[in-house]
């Protein structure tokens, strides 16, 4: 067997956090398991949040109307992006399997690690207009969410007052890592840590080394392919797919629902 590589994205400041226990959790498994495990600290390397023309070594070619997507899509081809930027891209590059670890900050990422989405994550290397959802570049890695909440389980439902926690995570899921192809693994979620006991973080703990034993193995969350929307017509859904599904009681996915019930842990669960 090939020794598969990981890289995991770390964004918290502590390192008696239980983000920090989750990290050394999965090193340690996943090593044990034969991978090569690499870990970016953002905090640690204070990495720059902001996607600015400081990512960009030498001349821009529009200074007087600064277009980052285009700007740095015409760096990364000729090998002009900031020294940090190209150091996570070699990362990426090489990783079978992208972990982001976090504590879920005002229902997304911190901003350390959106900051990393929008700088690493540029046009040309990890998407194109054709390269992109099903027919991404990455559509040979897997990628997953794993992070602490700081509500109960209970609030994140349907009918609790933060709403469905699928429909939080489609815009992370499918507007992202699938959004560059990644298959995107169900997500790992620690229920507010830091509002129960000590055992209970221990059994959360003892969970994720559990699932990390056989995660590379994992089938991913299931979405709608590239093909089944008409490109000619503003990527809407083709008519057919939806005769297919016009009798069904739920909906493709969370964010493609054809007016109908959202499919239960459809951000949540692989197989649903």
């Amino acid at each position: 067997m090939v020794s598969k590589k990981v890289l995991i994205v770390y964004a918290h400041q502590s390192s008696g956090s239980f983000n920090s226990a989750a990290q050394d959790a999965a090193v340690e498994v996943l090593t044990a398991k034969g991978c090569t495990v690499e870990v970016s600290d953002l905090y640690a390397m204070k990495f720059k949040a902001t996607a600015t023309a400081e990512d960009i070594t030498g001349k821009v070619k529009n200074a007087d109307h600064f277009c980052y997507g285009e700007e740095t899509k015409l760096a990364w081809e000729v090998g002009k992006l900031s020294a940090d930027i190209t150091e996570e891209q070699r990362k990426l590059t090489e990783a079978d399997l992208v972990i982001f670890q976090f504590p879920m900050y005002w229902f997304t990422v911190p901003a350390i690690m959106k900051g990393w989405m929008d700088r690493v994550l540029t046009l040309g290397f990890a998407f194109t207009h054709e390269k992109r959802y099903s027919q991404g570049i990455f559509k040979d890695k897997k990628a997953m969410l794993s992070f602490t909440t700081g509500s109960q389980e209970s609030m994140f439902s349907a009918n609790g007052i933060n709403g469905d926690m699928n429909v939080t995570l489609w815009p992370l899921q499918n507007g992202i890592l699938h959004y560059c192809g990644f298959q995107v693994l169900a997500p790992q979620i620690f229920w507010a840590p830091s509002h129960v006991s000590s055992e209970a973080c221990g059994t959360m703990l003892e969970g994720c080394r559990t699932r990390m034993q056989g995660l590379l193995g994992e089938n991913p969350l299931a979405f709608t392919p590239l093909d089944c929307f008409d490109g000619e017509k503003g990527y809407q859904l083709k008519p057919e797919v939806h005769e297919k599904h016009a009798a069904k009681e739920f909906g493709l996915t969370v964010g493609t629902h054809l007016g109908k019930a959202l499919p239960p842990n459809n951000q949540m669960k692989a197989g649903v």
